[in-house]
């Protein structure tokens, strides 16, 4: 690139042929006197080296030689000054290239340099080339920087040392050297050349600046260097780091045209650091709402505190982050805090521990165990002044003083420290875990965020974690989870896939191996459909536990087309703070239909579908068991559903709207079905026929409604005389009340169709 050539410029200072008249003996400023009619200078015509040359005796400490033409000047242009000169007589002096850098006012700009090396004179009659390089960026090479004040230069040089001698100079040349500094002039712009230093000292906030807003339709070079950033810089233009940033942690870079982590790993040396800064200006910018990891991974040392990072206590724009590995690399940084405390519970404030001991070393997002305490409860807040802690969900069964131990287990991608985030969307990412972290931990607050396609691979205690609300609309989808306890007995297992606190999860198409759950939903409104999970062990009738547990009572959710493999589906209340029955939505609004139900090498008491109440006084009213397939491989188990009595049981005299029907069964030893069509054959004639539908009724429960009673073919009396009289049925019959006694009025015989239900449907 010549900018002589591009832009028009007139570089070259006259001939001194054309008249001393045009040279200052100063500074080269209007007015300043000239080398005409001086007494020791004059015009040679022809010297046997130069041709045309100016002779003068040098009669002052620094003799001056400056052109009074303005030389423009101009960002990222380079001029390379050079002249000829020899002593004939006299002493010997030295000399060196030196100018007038003029603002476009004219006056002076004192910070650029404006004299360059020097070189001496050693012999007579010995021409000496001297030479500089003036610039606007501090670059290799160049002798004199200018920076970008200067618009154009009053350009000559100095004689220095001894007076006395006589001394010929030829005319002096200036070219255009920018070429020699940049590689393609035509396409980007360096910030060196509009004042960076890349000393990593210096502040180069206004260089970066001022390059992007001269770049236009072209990019920006950030060349080799270590630039030291103390404000916040907005690329508008393309940058392509060559050098790296540093910046202050709350100090943010937006690079809007290439917002990636391949430039901002570039711009900050390494993979995590620019991933920290990009993450920093992805919720804080508006012209970009996706970053691209670029297929990359990216190893981190310690926990991304994404809300720290940001700065913002709540956001809620759509954010997208995607294609690219997070791993951990071991270290202190992922050890699990553990703290034990003693505190107070009352159900009067079912979300909150008071009287906290110890609170001050309590973290935010430690998950709660200890009695009463039921699965995936979580510390939301913690008021330190105030002693209390704020929980994720209550507790059942903890009323009154006691310990609690506090685990705050370690997150790749923590979103913990936003009090509300909504919409952000993780896409395409490999959770690489290691058995050293956990996966995600999410806002306190939120709604529809959305993790899609990604792989939670080993992670030490769990996938993802909800300590609050910030799972209300949670979508997961197509994403793999993958144990870090693969060889362990599933009994044995701690880690957990995921868990929902607030409504409306959809859980999608996923793929769960060999957790101790896979997940625990509380709330309700819930989609689980698609999935695949299995949990299975190569144990001799192992042990088995759930892979979804439903904590909400009323769980409003459908479980459909899911291939549900060596684990259950468990339905509790352990999130409530009064968990017996008073007067509220029991257990109900449950669907489970079109799903595969896998068992292999299993316990016969193992059952798929498991309803655990908490307290006395509860009831089904609202679940439906359809369409399902259940198989066993290598053994067989009694029934599919039953209700664990640990803390208590169910009402079965208040069931209502219970469907077990169209249900496939393989290796089971008893069906389950409600509304149940049995046909009871009556040989010997009786006045009441006892019908005994109870193995089939779901739960164990109880013969309460009979819908239909169909005879097939006669009903007679012992002589074989037909009888026309219509019976009435007696249902709830029985010392276990699951019995029906069909009553007519005299003794007979026959065969009917009759169709019970455990419920009450009304």
């Amino acid at each position: 690139m010549n900018k002589a050539v591009t832009d028009g410029l007139v570089l070259m200072p006259p001939a001194f042929e054309a008249g001393l008249n045009l040279w200052s003996r100063e500074d080269g400023r209007p007015g300043q006197g000239s080398w005409a009619n001086q007494p020791n200078a004059a015009f040679v015509p022809a010297d046997q080296d130069f041709g045309g040359c100016l002779e003068v005796q040098k009669t002052t400490a620094t003799l001056k030689l400056r052109s009074f033409q303005q030389i423009p000047f101009q960002p990222g242009l380079y001029l390379r000054v050079t002249a000829r000169v020899k002593c004939l007589s006299g002493a010997f002096p030295a000399v060196r290239i030196a100018a007038f850098a003029a603002g476009a006012n004219g006056s002076n700009v004192a910070a650029a340099t404006q004299i360059g090396p020097t070189v001496a004179i050693a012999q007579y009659g010995q021409v000496v080339t001297v030479t500089a390089i003036i610039g606007s960026g501090n670059r290799n090479g160049v002798d004199m920087v200018w920076g970008t004040a200067p618009a154009f230069g009053h350009i000559g040089i100095d004689l220095t040392g001894a007076t006395g001698g006589i001394v010929r100079i030829d005319d002096i040349r200036i070219e255009d050297a920018t070429d020699v500094f940049h590689r393609n002039m035509m396409t980007w712009v360096d910030v060196r050349d509009y004042g960076a230093r890349g000393d990593g000292v210096t502040d180069d906030t206004a260089a970066f600046e001022a390059a992007d807003a001269a770049a236009g339709q072209r990019s920006v070079l950030v060349s080799a260097g270590t630039y030291r950033l103390a404000g916040n810089v907005t690329f508008e233009s393309d940058v392509r780091f060559e050098g790296t940033v540093t910046m202050a942690p709350n100090i943010r870079l937006a690079c809007t045209r290439n917002f990636n982590l391949n430039t901002y790993a570039a711009a900050f040396g390494g993979e995590e650091a620019g991933f920290r800064k990009a993450l920093q200006a992805l919720f804080f910018f508006t012209d970009h709402v996706e970053l691209d990891l670029s297929g990359r991974r990216i190893t981190l040392t310690a926990p991304v505190d994404v809300g720290a990072l940001a700065g913002l206590a709540s956001f809620h724009q759509r954010r997208v982050i995607r294609n690219g590995q997070i791993e951990a690399a071991a270290g202190a940084a992922w050890t699990t805090a553990t703290v034990t405390s003693v505190a107070t519970y009352a159900t009067s404030q079912p979300e909150t521990l008071t009287g906290v001991a110890n609170i001050a070393n309590i973290p935010v997002g430690a998950r709660v165990s200890g009695t009463g305490v039921g699965r995936e409860v979580y510390v939301r807040s913690v008021n330190v002044a105030a002693g209390t802690l704020t929980l994720s969900m209550p507790l059942f069964a903890a009323a009154g003083t006691r310990t609690f131990t506090f685990q705050r287990y370690r997150y790749l991608i923590d979103l913990s420290s936003f009090e509300n985030l909504s919409r952000l969307e993780l896409r395409e990412i490999e959770f690489d875990c290691g058995g050293i972290c956990s996966g995600l931990m999410l806002s306190k607050v939120g709604l529809a965020l959305r993790v899609d396609n990604c792989v939670f691979n080993r992670p030490r205690d769990r996938g993802i974690t909800s300590i609050g609300t910030g799972c209300q609309g949670l979508m997961v989808d197509l994403c793999q989870f993958q144990s870090n306890e693969l060889d362990i007995p599933a009994q044995n297992r701690t880690t957990i896939a995921m868990n929902v606190n607030a409504n409306d999860a959809k859980l999608r198409e996923n793929r769960v191996v060999r957790f101790a759950h896979f997940a625990i939903l509380g709330g309700s409104g819930h989609l689980v459909v698609a999935n695949h999970f299995f949990q299975g062990d190569d144990e001799a009738a192992g042990l088995r536990r759930a892979g979804i547990v439903f904590t909400s009572t009323h769980a409003r959710s459908v479980m459909t087309g899911n291939y549900v493999d060596n684990c259950f589906v468990e339905w509790s209340n352990e999130h409530d703070s009064e968990p017996g029955f008073n007067n509220e939505l029991s257990f109900g609004g449950l669907t489970i239909s079109g799903n595969i139900f896998m068992a292999i090498d299993v316990s016969a008491a193992f059952r798929w579908i498991v309803v655990t109440p908490r307290g006395p006084g509860h009831f089904i009213n609202g679940l439906v068991v359809t369409d399902n397939a259940f198989r066993v491989v290598n053994g067989s188990v009694e029934r599919v559903e039953m209700v664990d009595d640990s803390f208590a049981t169910l009402d079965f005299g208040r069931m209502r709207n219970v469907t077990f029907d169209a249900n496939a069964f393989h290796a089971v030893s008893q069906f389950t079905v409600s509304p149940l069509i049995m046909e009871h054959v009556q040989t010997t004639p009786a006045d009441t026929w006892v019908v005994s539908p109870g193995p089939f009724m779901p739960f164990g429960g109880r013969a309460r409604a009979v819908s239909g009673l169909v005879p097939e073919g006669p009903i007679q009396s012992g002589s074989n005389v037909t009888q026309f009289a219509q019976p009435h049925v007696l249902v709830e019959q029985g010392t276990a009340r699951n019995q029906v006694h069909v009553r007519w009025p005299s003794a007979v015989r026959g065969r009917v169709m009759i169709t019970i239900r455990t419920d009450n449907p009304t």
